[in-house]
């Protein structure tokens, strides 16, 4: 299991502990950088590094918290635990409020340690995963469209380039919410036709007694309530592109009248015996695998022969996982700039939903998602990444020790770091209180108030 969960750097200048400190890490699942000075350790630092520093304060040239401003200068959002001599923890403690990880005094129990570079590593994995995924976010910018780096998007892509400008139907097949009409919208744009109408109509959105009239058009008079002229869709797209969502759903009786205008490039609207020539290209749109004879049902076969010319398939994205990421971020910094949110950062809790959901209903569904998470009605996208969701992935026991670690800070701020009153108002015996203590590397006097420690000293 070594090096699973990325880089430590370890730093302190005692030559007999390093060994040691490399071996705990490794068990731990870590990829140990253990060295004996500060000027070592920022020789293994850029604003790159994937992992925690730890440092001791008191070294010889360069000490920890000296460290800690170099490692800050380099990139702020690298945590920085501090390991602390009793006689040092106001330094610790200034040190946190600007801005250090954590501060561990000694002797630090092993099991603290790793609790505080559990959720330290995975803060820095969020932070960095949300650098990249905001830069490849830009860098694609120009194919938004049809955003993703996997294979099955990148053969989508450049298909779609290969066939824009020639003159050919298109049947595009895909699972609602995969993006067809998308890829019809560039189909038009990477076209010669681009300059011209690109129309769109939903074949299950209307009903029979009405799609006829939207296709074909009429003229005034032709029915009961036409009483003028409309140009249909197929004669309003001439020289552009006509887009047929939902092919499947077409009337049967409408099947035949636009496979005979599909041959002949005619048109006649309802009331006249005028027979008008188009000039267009016809994309449609599928749900189902019209080569199955049971799925198709009662679509004609010769009218699926006559749109199969050219076939696309858009994967759904439990196919393409990969990319499920970069689209989401795509979505939730739209969503949150149309909302007026702060900057996003993608949590491990959304992160894990991302990954871990089938996302049946494809993009459409990862966008309504991105839409409300932008909200604050799923997860929490704006909080600093790896405090709260970084617990996810700590075991149970690890679980127990942060949360009782945090309830005993919590009651020493209260009680301002008095032990009598701390015990009194935890209700535990003042001989099991000083072993919780010790175990944390808790210090009663870091949450004195200043004044307090002033009387003190």
């Amino acid at each position: 299991m070594s090096g699973e969960k990325g880089p430590v750097i370890f730093v302190d200048d005692d030559e007999d502990l390093l060994p040691a400190a490399g071996q705990m890490l490794e068990l731990a699942g870590f990829s140990p950088i253990v060295v004996n000075s500060a000027e070592a350790a920022l020789a293994r630092i850029d604003e790159n590094f994937n992992g925690p520093v730890v440092s001791d304060i008191r070294m010889p040239r360069m000490n920890g918290l000296q460290l800690f401003d170099r490692v800050k200068a380099i990139d702020t959002d690298i945590p920085f635990v501090l390991i602390t001599g009793h006689g040092d923890v106001e330094l610790a403690v200034a040190a946190i409020k600007d801005g250090a990880y954590d501060f561990i005094s000694k002797p630090y129990e092993t099991g603290r340690l790793l609790v505080t570079l559990n959720r330290a590593s995975e803060n820095r994995h969020l932070v960095l995963e949300n650098r990249r995924l905001r830069d490849a976010v830009v860098r694609s910018a120009g194919d938004m469209p049809l955003l993703g780096n996997a294979p099955s998007m990148t053969w989508l892509r450049e298909t779609i380039r290969q066939i824009a400008d020639t003159d050919v139907d298109v049947l595009v097949e895909g699972e609602t919410g995969t993006g067809k009409e998308v890829v019809a919208d560039l189909l038009h744009r990477w076209s010669r036709r681009s300059t011209k109408p690109f129309v769109a109509l939903n074949c299950g959105a209307l009903p029979e007694s009405v799609i006829e009239s939207e296709l074909f058009g009429h003229e005034a008079g032709a029915f009961t309530g036409a009483h003028r002229r409309r140009i249909g869709r197929l004669e309003y797209a001439n020289g552009g592109t006509l887009f047929l969502d939902e092919i499947e759903s077409m009337p049967p009786a409408l099947q035949i009248k636009l496979l005979r205008v599909l041959e002949t490039r005619q048109v006649t609207p309802l009331g006249t015996n005028e027979t008008r020539s188009i000039n267009i290209r016809v994309v449609a749109a599928t749900k189902v695998d019209l080569s199955d004879p049971a799925a198709r049902g009662d679509f004609r076969e010769d009218l699926y022969f006559r749109l199969n010319v050219v076939t696309v398939n858009i994967p759904p994205l439990r196919e393409r996982r990969e990319d499920i990421p970069i689209l989401f971020a795509h979505f939730l910094e739209r969503a949150c700039k149309r909302f007026g949110k702060p900057v996003w950062e993608i949590t491990a809790a959304v992160r894990n939903h991302l990954m871990g959901h089938d996302w049946p209903g494809n993009v459409r569904e990862l966008a309504h998602f991105a839409d409300r998470v932008a909200l604050g009605l799923e997860g929490a996208p704006n909080s600093p990444p790896g405090k709260r969701d970084a617990e996810l992935s700590l075991s149970l026991s690890e679980k127990v020790s942060l949360y009782e670690a945090t309830v005993i800070r919590n009651a020493l701020r209260e009680c301002d770091g008095d032990v009598r009153r701390t015990t009194e108002f935890l209700q535990v015996p003042r001989k099991t209180f000083y072993d919780k203590l010790k175990r944390y590397g808790i210090i009663p006097g870091a949450y004195r108030s200043s004044r307090d420690r002033s009387k003190s000293s």
